[in-house]
């Protein structure tokens, strides 16, 4: 089984490549950083740079590999677009489309995929958070498109993973005891009383690419979020 995770060298995606190689599976990771990249290469069987919201680089790649198993789509453009609307710079909002969605759908157009599509979104997508219109709308259209595309692109799976609050490098705008303090606030307010894992969040992807009759599924992994 060979697996490609697009954002795969850190966070939920390098939790993912770190369970599926451990699994047997073959797994390739991509990335921009050069010392996530580094230390990718010895835990996964080929770890690849690559600027994926670059249609140029991201055909090349897949005209390279060629078919494979399932697809995991986990970029991140970070915390762009954070914050009140009034505040944010537009640019910044079409910065986060670009960096995940239309990466996303331009890597769905390109890769030869036989097995599952699995796409990383967030529970931003159906919170109601001040501070949140960029992601909620990034990831909105993450969820939406999913059966759409689960429809057209069968016999292939189709599928998301929306994380709620995940202890990842994500938050590294923050200091630690920033991170900390906001962390202890959203845990009071979970029914899980805590920030999630990535393990957790890879753990779900597992079960979407070894689950051949779930497909057009969304797969809540929040601690109770969207239900708190």
């Amino acid at each position: 089984m060979h697996v490609v995770i697009m954002g795969g060298t850190s966070g939920i995606g390098l939790a993912l490549a770190e369970k599926l190689t451990a699994d047997g599976a073959e797994v390739t990771v991509t990335g921009r950083d050069a010392e996530r990249l580094a230390s990718a290469k010895d835990r996964v069987a080929v770890a690849q740079r690559l600027d994926g919201t670059s249609e140029e680089e991201v055909a090349g790649f897949f005209e390279r590999i060629g078919a494979f198993d399932h697809l995991v789509l986990a970029f991140s453009p970070g915390a762009l677009g954070f914050g009140p609307l009034r505040d944010i710079k537009l640019e910044d909002v079409k910065g986060a489309f670009d960096g995940k969605l239309f990466a996303y759908l331009f890597a769905i157009q390109r890769a030869e995929v036989t097995g599952s599509i699995t796409l990383i979104s967030a529970a931003s997508a159906r919170a109601a958070l001040p501070g949140t219109v960029a992601f909620a709308a990034v990831n909105g259209a993450i969820e939406r498109i999913v059966s759409p595309l689960a429809a057209e692109l069968a016999p292939v799976r189709v599928n998301a993973v929306s994380p709620g609050v995940i202890d990842t490098p994500w938050w590294s705008f923050l200091s630690e005891e920033q991170k900390q303090s906001q962390f202890g606030q959203v845990a009071d307010g979970l029914p899980a009383k805590r920030v999630g894992h990535p393990g957790e969040v890879a753990d779900a992807v597992r079960y979407l690419i070894g689950a051949p009759y779930v497909t057009g599924s969304i797969l809540p992994v929040d601690g109770g979020f969207t239900v708190a």
